[in-house]
């Protein structure tokens, strides 16, 4: 946990000198001002006993430490329209007991660790004038197996009395998924210990959101999202595992299209002016034949003028795939199979707290530490899996 604070720490002096550019005399200038800064650093830690590199048995005790960094800066063109350009990256170093059976007889491989770096840009356009705004992005992902390059293009409109508000946003990702398969399935025609044996196949996704929100009145707002997914290529894990009733073993084999379609509804509703109520609800279903539920309800309570806490549940229901079959039990006559429990039926439990400062002399008294904010989360699965979280969020002005 030390990391993540020391982390945030480094952090505070470069950005107090990003600051300074800053023009906070209100002015629409039309030179590139830095808006705000975004610093979010979370440890994740995992147990169970389901993993599905080694057939649906066995550890899956992973280790994740994260950090983003986000930079928004501003620029008012000729036609006073606002102009936010978003450069972010993101660093992701993971520790994994079950990848790193991989290779069943060695006591720690390659595998046991990676680190996936994700880098994005984006730009957005907005006319305040006509509610109106239009964006673009990039974005990549890259770690030891696999490589994702993304596109996405985004669109919103206010009604004329800017109470509602219409956005659309379409994203494509193109990856590269490297076949490290499990060291008993190696033919040497690729997947040695050189990174340069493997074989790699593609993966592609497309997605189209659809999303409309509604001030219904002072105390409440609501918002309709809907998504359409489309996947396509290699969509199965090359190195999980497979047990037969033969006692025979294989990869894990799914279908190369995916199509799904979640759709939400959320309401935030202003009880007083100490607390928000905040609700979503969604479901999902795939082609795949998983459906799935999901509630959650967050309660952020103001204490004081800067100060407050946001106690948060959700609770999640899944129908598993037509594919799925634990240890042992797939046949030679199915067609498809995998023995992940991310795939199965199960039901599952998210519960944390939030505490949130926005002092108006700035976090530490520095006015541009504008917010730090600390989160736990404590989840469990009925399947003999629980994790917990712990992420920090500081925000620069």
């Amino acid at each position: 946990m030390k990391r993540i604070f020391l982390s945030a720490a480094a952090l505070f002096s470069l950005c107090h000198s990003f600051a300074q550019v800053k023009d906070s005399s209100g002015f629409a200038s039309r030179k590139l001002k830095l808006e705000e800064v975004n610093f979010v650093s979370s440890y994740y830690h995992q147990n169970g006993n389901n993993s599905p590199v080694t057939g649906g048995i066995g550890t899956q005790k992973l280790s994740d430490f994260a950090n983003v960094l986000d930079v928004r800066l501003i620029k008012f063109d000729r036609k006073l329209r606002k102009n936010s350009f978003d450069l972010e990256v993101g660093i992701d170093h993971y520790s994994s007991a079950s990848s790193d059976k991989i290779d069943l007889k060695a006591n720690s491989s390659a595998s046991y660790s990676d680190t996936r770096v994700y880098p994005s840009v984006s730009w957005t356009r907005e006319n305040e004038k006509k509610g109106s705004s239009v964006g673009i992005g990039l974005s990549s992902s890259t770690e030891f197996d696999y490589q994702s390059f993304g596109a996405n293009l985004n669109f919103s409109r206010k009604t004329k009395n800017r109470n509602g508000e219409f956005s659309a946003k379409l994203q494509a990702y193109v990856d590269q998924v490297k076949l490290v398969l499990p060291v008993e399935l190696r033919t040497g025609g690729g997947g040695g210990d050189d990174d340069d044996d493997y074989r790699t196949k593609g993966r592609n996704s497309f997605s189209g959101s659809l999303s409309y929100s509604q001030i219904v009145n002072k105390e409440l707002q609501v918002a309709i999202v809907t998504d359409a997914v489309y996947q396509t290529g290699y969509l199965s894990m090359p190195f999980y595992r497979v047990y037969f009733k033969d006692g025979s073993v294989q990869k894990e084999t799914l279908p190369d299209t995916r199509f799904k379609l979640p759709l939400g509804v959320r309401a935030n509703y202003f009880a007083g002016d100490k607390l928000i109520i905040r609700s979503f609800y969604r479901f999902y279903r795939d082609s795949w034949g998983l459906t799935a539920h999901t509630a959650s309800i967050e309660l952020p309570v103001k204490l004081n003028a800067f100060l407050s806490i946001s106690p948060f549940y959700r609770f999640y229901s899944q129908q598993g795939v037509k594919y799925f079959a634990p240890y042992g039990q797939h046949t030679a006559q199915d067609e498809f199979y995998t023995s992940n429990y991310d795939l199965s039926t199960f039901n599952s439990h998210f519960v944390g707290l939030g505490i949130r400062t926005a002092p108006p002399k700035g976090v530490f008294n520095n006015r541009h530490i504008n917010m730090l904010e600390i989160r736990y989360g404590y989840y469990k699965k009925n399947i003999d899996m629980n994790a917990q979280s712990l992420t920090l969020h500081v925000k620069f002005k």
